[in-house]
């Protein structure tokens, strides 16, 4: 079991901004905090089941969005060998969606052949991966709503309308702002995060699995100078114990949350997490660095590396 200094808080009060930096930010752990988002517009203008989805078709359905094809489906993995990614009008996701809900069992694929010719000619590897015979599954991963690193990269700007930045973030510099949309049932990769994270379910409902830092050595980082390497190498669900043979005891450091439509979740840096989302789930998270890596310079890396090497 995880340690008790380690537990995720769960919360059924909103901390001021002080009390979120000296109580849960400044001691590295999850919080849950139930009921956080109810108040923004976009918990009832984006509900499905209530014309959400027509919703966002009208507001930003002509914008181009990049989309995270898997051929893993349902579980989305960071290597870009178990992933594709291709653009595509968010109109097109939208229809997606609306064919999943009128078909709950079949796989979803293009509702019109004119729609399948435009994605197949925009790049034909990824056509084959959305339209070939093996199940396939679209996802929204992190497509930005604000981010001050690459403006440039922002997708869904006008949709920061609908949302409010928790009130206990008030004092913090965000790095960006993402939506997360999937159509059917998904899984990310088990993987850790450079920011401090808040992630609010604003429809649907996720579960998410949290390992700290300290279970690295059992999860298997993937190599530090590789593409994921913030992902775990292993399988969770059947791990091969002849190649990770730590991996056993994995569990024993994991905690498992629920979060519904309005709870939002504090991930901190470094935390392990897997999420598991059911069929339609919108989320949005906000990212910041942490005041260890914001006030950390660059001629120090070395140093401290040794440091923590030694150690």
């Amino acid at each position: 079991m995880a340690e008790e200094s380690l537990r995720v808080c769960q919360l059924e009060e909103i901390p001021c901004p002080r009390e979120f930096v000296s109580q849960i930010e400044s001691r590295n752990i999850p919080a849950v905090f139930k009921g956080c988002v109810k108040n923004w517009k976009a918990f009832s203008l984006w509900d499905p089941s209530s014309g959400g989805l027509d919703y966002l078709l009208e507001r930003v359905g002509s914008s181009m969005v990049e989309a995270m094809l898997s051929r893993s489906a349902p579980v989305f993995y960071g290597d870009i060998r178990g992933h594709e990614r291709v653009q595509l009008p968010f109109s097109t996701f939208i229809g997606y969606c609306n064919e999943h809900i009128q078909k709950p069992r079949r796989d979803c694929e293009v509702s019109s052949e004119s729609e399948r010719h435009e994605l197949e000619g925009s790049d034909t590897k990824q056509g084959s991966m959305l339209f070939g015979d093996a199940p396939q599954q679209i996802y929204l991963a992190q497509v930005p709503i604000m981010s001050i690193e690459n403006e440039e990269r922002v997708q869904l700007g006008t949709l920061r309308e609908d949302i409010q930045r928790p009130a206990f973030l008030e004092t913090k510099e965000l790095a960006s702002i993402n939506l997360w949309m999937n159509n059917a049932h998904s899984r990310s990769s088990t993987h850790y995060d450079p920011h401090q994270n808040v992630l609010c379910v604003v429809s649907g409902c996720k579960q998410v699995v949290l390992w700290p830092p300290s279970a690295s050595p059992f999860l298997y980082p993937m190599p530090l100078y590789g593409e994921a390497s913030n992902h775990s190498a292993v399988n969770l669900e059947k791990p091969d114990l002849s190649i990770h043979p730590r991996a056993e005891q994995s569990m024993e450091y994991s905690q498992k949350v629920i979060l519904h439509a309005g709870d939002a979740l504090f991930i901190p840096e470094g935390w392990f997490h897997q999420v598991d989302s059911e069929d339609l789930t919108i989320a949005v998270n906000f990212w910041w660095r942490s005041n260890l890596m914001s006030g950390m310079s660059e001629h120090m890396d070395a140093y401290y590396l040794r440091l923590l090497l030694r150690r």
